[in-house]
């Protein structure tokens, strides 16, 4: 528990607030929508000590208006490489200012839960970092920082449930209940929504991702298949064009709200016993003010309107689902088995059977038949369908009021051999000519250099090459002709995403280009990767980032090969740099403070 020697006026170490107001703000910033479930989560255990909550995104709330809170939970998820999620960047670099008093939060307790992922070296990288940045401005943070992993079997929720434990006895420390209240015991909480039928012939509400000025309406110029036609993998490539004239950066994300397939949620409100009501009408009420609702919900909605653009029924379900799913069931020993899955004995069994499989929640339905879900609890249920993002593929430069993507088209078997396809991917591919959709557009992480004397040097395998392509092509236009790009395939003519711009740009010498193709050696012979060209490669390696202070931009799959290709740049620094192995490595992580080293990557 932290430490703040002007506030431990108890014997226990903490300051009891009994006359406080029962309030708090919850602030998540999420980049796949497991830290709005937990910031959700927490609210919801939070009332059991009778606090009301609110609840909000990061970027919805006005960093000036912080300094008014008296008591603040910030949940955390953690990007790839270690940074901040994009919805956290406003209030972030607010936080950052050099000239905020160390005084400033003295009047708020906060605390922490962060969500990552042990399998990277900058483990909840952000929650730690906001954790120190808010005790150096005076907060008071009032229990330990949480730590959620992915790796764990229960995957965040194996140190979500004893930490909301910790967090709730500090609170009735700190904030005393009155001696006529007790806690809430748990229970099936409140629906979220209420819900009110709508005569037929009632006319839809305008669609609120119509109304929003973040989005633009494009249409379909290309949908191109880019991977030969007996690849394993489908890679396209998309082109879209607006009517707006509309403006993004190399290493700029498109934002796209996908819809489910029509005959998937046709087979799925048939297993749920709703396709008689699919398509009636009813209006939505947002009660529960502590929980959050889908991004861009009508007010008038139908069960049918619901799954295909808003709920998703084939998300792996976590432990609140089958907590909530209890109430519902009917057949004693469907409960009995629920029961043990939420129990502490039974973590493992529950892992087994859903995450270690991925078995989604239209699956574990299909097994559960005696559950009846009402319809004003399918909030709770089942989790937003979500927005997904892409790393844009052009420059605005290169393509006026046009949008380039490189994406590939989620398709694998589960251990259980069950075929899945990705929600947005198969909506992008199943795209033509002429169609129209609604894309956002997000500010990304590269920043590019504006001396022309200053070399970049492009790293991005697979779809990585994305953004790469958006950078390329404004260096291009603006003029300069040292850019790299390293790529990565597994075969030269199967896979080389893009080879043909590539190869005419470096005939023309606008780039140099250096691709490995993996499966296309000898066999028995050590495959060549991106890290092994620039181990080859490491005296021009040395002389673009160490003599002329080069940029490297890192894109692609947030596996083993971001450490790879860093350990190869360490390797040109102590060789050709003249640095001992320490030096090196601090050499590389100046690079990265510095903004000369840029990871966007994904897992």
């Amino acid at each position: 528990m932290s430490t703040h020697d002007d506030h431990r006026t108890g014997e226990d170490g903490l300051d009891p607030h009994p006359s406080a107001p029962r309030e708090l703000l919850i602030l998540y910033a999420t980049e796949t929508g497991t830290a709005q479930e937990t910031a959700d989560r927490i609210a919801r255990e939070c009332r059991r000590v009778r606090f009301h909550c609110r609840v909000q995104s990061m970027d919805a709330y006005p960093p000036e208006t912080l300094i008014s809170e008296h008591l603040v939970i910030f949940v955390v998820s953690t990007t790839g490489w270690g940074a901040e999620p994009r919805a956290m960047t406003s209030l972030w670099n607010m936080l950052l200012r050099s000239d905020l008093p160390d005084d400033l939060f003295e009047d708020m307790c906060f605390c922490v839960f962060g969500l990552g992922d042990t399998a990277y070296e900058k483990f909840c990288w952000p929650a730690k970092k906001l954790s120190r940045r808010m005790q150096s401005l005076g907060g008071y943070e009032i229990c330990s920082r949480g730590e959620g992993d992915e790796q764990h079997r229960l995957g965040v929720d194996g140190a979500l449930d004893p930490w909301v434990e910790l967090l709730l006895e500090t609170l009735i420390q700190l904030y005393p209940l009155p001696h006529e209240q007790d806690n809430i015991p748990a229970g099936r909480p409140p629906p979220r929504v209420s819900l009110s039928n709508l005569e037929s012939g009632t006319s839809l509400s305008p669609d609120p991702l119509d109304e929003d000025k973040k989005f633009h309406t494009a249409s379909v110029k290309c949908n191109r298949r880019i991977t030969a036609e007996d690849w394993f993998q489908d890679v396209r490539h998309f082109e879209f064009s607006f009517e707006d004239s509309i403006k993004y950066n190399p290493g700029d994300v498109a934002v796209i709200h996908p819809s489910a397939a029509a005959s998937e949620v046709d087979s799925f409100l048939a297993t749920m016993g709703w396709e008689n009501a699919a398509d009636d009408l009813f209006t939505v009420e947002h009660t529960m003010l502590d929980q959050t609702l889908p991004d861009h919900l009508p007010r008038i909605v139908s069960l049918r309107i619901l799954f295909t653009r808003y709920l998703d029924f084939n998300a792996v379900p976590r432990r609140s689902f089958f907590q909530l799913l209890r109430y519902f069931a009917t057949d004693e020993l469907e409960r009995e088995k629920l029961d043990e899955f939420v129990s502490i004995e039974g973590a493992d069994e529950m892992y087994d059977y859903c995450q270690r499989v991925k078995r989604t929640i239209w699956e574990v339905l299909s097994e559960f038949r005696s559950a009846r879900i009402p319809r004003e609890y399918v909030f709770d249920l089942f989790p937003p369908l979500r927005p997904r993002e892409f790393s844009i593929a052009s420059s605005i430069e290169f393509h006026p009021r046009e949008l380039h993507l490189c994406v590939a088209i989620v398709r694998y078997r589960t251990k259980l051999k069950i075929p899945r396809k990705g929600v947005c991917t198969s909506y992008l591919s199943g795209l033509t000519p002429g169609d129209a959709l609604r894309i956002g557009l997000r500010k990304g992480f590269i920043s590019l250099p504006t001396d022309p004397n200053i070399p970049v040097m492009c790293v991005g395998p697979g779809t990585g090459i994305a953004p790469m392509r958006a950078v390329i092509q404004q260096r291009i236009h603006e003029g300069y002709n040292n850019t790299t790009l390293y790529f990565g395939c597994r075969s030269a003519h199967k896979d080389q995403h893009y080879h043909s711009e590539w190869e005419s740009h470096a005939e023309e010498q606008k780039l140099r280009y250096r691709v490995a193709c993996s499966r296309d050696g000898p066999e028995g012979v050590k495959r060549t990767y991106v890290q092994d060209l620039m181990q080859k490669d490491a005296q021009d390696i040395w002389n673009m980032l160490g003599q002329q202070r080069g940029i490297l931009i890192i894109s692609g799959s947030s596996n083993k090969m971001p450490t790879a290709v860093r350990e190869a740049v360490r390797s040109a620094v102590e060789r050709f740099g003249g640095r001992s192995n320490v030096e090196a490595v601090e050499y590389v992580a100046a690079m990265e403070r510095e903004g000369r080293l840029i990871e966007e990557c994904w897992s």
